[in-house]
């Protein structure tokens, strides 16, 4: 049982609660799916962490294999060598919505290692290109409010993005400079910002990845070892453990009144609106290498 509870709640999907497939591209990186669609030019997907998202669309040149949760493969590689005798030799650049931050010493890093690199340290929760970049979340963690609005004063400030914690910064930021606010008026951000440069309020999708990890790469099985091996690393280097029960703030608005919110456990629904300026919610700042 979480430690508080909401009168709105959303049915999971049924498929957001098996093993996801695996798409492996050419540059490395992985991409945790549900594949929904295969044709001669392009695969479609949902990402695992977002089944309610939108659905994207990666041509299969990019693609050396699926593996599904059943062990069988789909390689493209006959396919990738048939096209590329028409395409530019240039590398196509992986998919991302905005470009990781420069890891410079090219250190591969593991889920749960600890990364302290040029004064940003965390515990590391989500990698791509092999390790090489990737998320950490901060050893700390606070308790605040999403904003300090009464609900007739509540507006939508475009911080609506899914997927990139960065893009609702952005929008906050450009709200704030427009209706001549200031952070404090969202403590949830501006706590993450203190922090220091680059640390960010996460969007709901990579709230939702840190919590996939955190709980061993399974959100269906109740693993307390793998839950108590990430918790044992944020102790280690002084930081306070991730909590299973409460609901942690996402920077990700649904509307002018709610944003959304998730927890660490395994019961879902793993995403909830709940009103910005309500019971207060945990906060975990976030920071890309």
């Amino acid at each position: 049982m979480r430690r508080f509870s909401f009168l709105i709640l959303f049915l999971f999907p049924v498929w957001g609660l098996c093993a996801q497939d695996l798409i492996v591209k050419y540059d490395e990186s992985k991409i945790e799916a549900r594949v929904l669609e295969i044709t001669l030019e392009e695969v479609s997907y949902k990402r695992f962490s977002n089944p309610d998202g939108p659905t994207y669309r990666l041509p299969v040149t990019e693609i050396r294999y699926i593996e599904y949760p059943n062990g069988e493969r789909d390689t493209f590689q006959a396919v990738a060598e048939e096209s590329a005798k028409s395409l530019p030799a240039e590398k196509p650049l992986p998919e991302t919505t905005t470009p990781p931050t420069e890891n410079s010493s090219a250190e591969s890093y593991a889920i749960g290692d600890l990364y302290n690199v040029g004064g940003v340290k965390g515990i590391v929760l989500h990698t791509t290109d092999e390790g090489r970049h990737g998320l950490i979340v901060s050893l700390e963690e606070t308790t605040t409010r999403w904003d300090t609005f009464e609900k007739e004063q509540a507006q939508a400030t475009g911080a609506t993005d899914r997927a990139d914690g960065q893009k609702n910064m952005a929008a906050l930021e450009r709200y704030i400079a427009d209706k001549g606010l200031s952070w404090s008026d969202f403590p949830a951000a501006a706590w993450c910002r203190s922090l220091g440069e680059g640390w960010y309020l996460p969007a709901i999708d990579e709230l939702l990845s840190i919590a996939f990890h955190f709980n061993g790469d399974n959100r269906t099985i109740y693993d307390r070892k793998a839950r108590q091996r990430i918790n044992a690393a944020f102790k280690a280097h002084g930081g306070k453990r991730l909590d299973r029960m409460m609901y942690y703030y996402s920077s990700s608005e649904e509307d002018a009144l709610r944003v959304l919110i998730g927890h660490m456990d395994t019961t879902p629904p793993y995403v909830e609106p709940y009103k910005k300026n309500g019971i207060t919610c945990l906060v975990r700042a976030v920071h890309k290498f």
